[in-house]
């Protein structure tokens, strides 16, 4: 049995089937999506439709994404911030303008679904961000930092690599977990198209919305896959590059 962690896909229904083709998924293996399912590419819809499919054929946790839980706001409430369309939003308001009612009310159910995070048996938490407590996600006082945060990662990126863990200055939050996979900072800030790795802090968001590829880890090997870049999968297209 395997466990893979699969970094943000920003609709990028492509660069997911070919991933998903590439590392043979057995019925026993387990798939951890770490948020971040819409806005970017033009297959929004078909991004949800593969992760439902996906959910009757394995073990699936799905986690919160902050674009995720726009698009849902957006649903049920008609409001949306021009932040949001600026951002990928206008995507997938263009790619959901033909959709049924019946396909929609599932994506909805779908997204109301999605968890804010996951912890496993060995003590590595996915979650799609962060978070800002230094006892841990159980006292977090804001839980939209599950899907916002980007201090944590900062914290992981700027901490001494020479600095031991039992030293006063090292950080708490990076004492709590084994491991944390994390997606939205893409990678590519950083001037990388590949996971990033700073203490026990794994990004997975290589920058599939820009001009990086998909990632999928698995778990326990840290072995790596990676789609076709995926701008060149939608040649036509400009994901969220054009709002660089």
């Amino acid at each position: 049995m395997n466990t893979y962690v699969v970094g943000d896909i920003h609709g990028a229904y492509l660069a997911l089937e070919e991933l998903l083709q590439t590392i043979s998924l057995k019925a026993s293996d387990s798939l951890i999506f770490l948020g971040d399912y819409v806005d970017g590419w033009s297959q929004s819809p078909e991004v949800i439709d593969a992760l439902i499919s996906l959910k009757s054929q394995y073990n699936c946790i799905f986690i919160r994404g902050n674009h995720d839980d726009l698009f849902l706001n957006y649903l049920k409430t008609g409001r949306f911030s021009q932040e949001w369309i600026i951002h990928g939003g206008q995507s997938t308001l263009d790619a959901y303008r033909n959709i049924s009612l019946d396909k929609l009310n599932h994506h909805i159910a779908f997204l109301e679904s999605l968890q804010p995070y996951y912890v496993d048996a060995s003590n590595r938490l996915f979650l799609h961000a962060g978070f800002t407590n230094q006892k841990g996600i159980a006292f977090e006082y804001f839980p939209e930092m599950f899907f916002w945060d980007r201090t944590l990662w900062e914290t992981a990126v700027a901490t001494d690599a020479s600095i031991p863990i039992e030293h006063a200055y090292y950080p708490m939050r990076l004492k709590i977990y084994s491991k944390i996979f994390i997606g939205h900072t893409p990678t590519t800030s950083l001037g990388s198209t590949m996971p990033l790795h700073f203490h026990n802090v794994w990004n997975l968001d290589t920058g599939a919305a820009f001009k990086g590829p998909l990632t999928i880890m698995e778990v326990e090997t840290e072995r790596i896959w990676q789609s076709t870049p995926v701008y060149k999968l939608y040649p036509n297209e400009n994901g969220r590059n054009k709002y660089l």
